[in-house]
């Protein structure tokens, strides 16, 4: 099936702010996030912060409250740190913040993972939802797993759920 949603608003341009979760990457080494921050902004939209954040939930969890504050933004792209090792703690400092789910998201997001990685795609905890009306996306910290949501799920369907969220 090939489904086409109904278009989006042309040119709209939204603010972003992507964070790398990790104990060991630094800005150079972040090819995750730099892979994140180019095809946002190669898709119109604006990096409004950036940052690489420990692995630790309460580190995480402050983070989210502080930039909600802080920086004018639409959206919030998390990497790293959705896996089941004992370090992989931001699935559960950002399921606990989501005042709603998008249940969808890490469903097809594993769905077309298991088509590139088979069945180690079940140990992924993407995970996105609403929390004080604006997005947020957390994906694995893999390059490839970063590319594959941002193409397939992401970038189709940002403007989409803002406006559903502004309107």
């Amino acid at each position: 099936m090939n489904y086409k949603p109904h278009p989006d608003k042309e040119g709209v341009a939204l603010n972003c702010v992507v964070i790398t979760i990790s104990d060991t990457r630094d800005e150079e080494t972040d090819k995750s996030g730099q892979l994140i921050q180019q095809l946002l902004i190669d898709s119109g939209h604006k990096i409004a912060a950036y940052g690489i954040v420990k692995d630790e939930p309460e580190t995480i969890k402050n983070q989210i409250e502080q930039l909600a504050i802080d920086t004018p933004l639409d959206l919030y792209i998390f990497n790293g740190g959705t896996g089941i090792a004992p370090r992989d703690t931001t699935y559960d400092a950002i399921s606990k913040l989501l005042e709603k789910t998008l249940p969808g998201f890490g469903e097809i997001f594993r769905n077309l993972s298991f088509q590139d990685i088979g069945s180690r795609a079940i140990a992924s905890r993407a995970i996105a939802g609403v929390y004080q009306n604006k997005l947020i996306f957390s994906l694995p910290g893999s390059s490839n797993a970063v590319k594959l949501a941002m193409e397939k799920i992401i970038l189709p369907e940002i403007v989409h759920l803002v406006e559903q969220l502004q309107s």
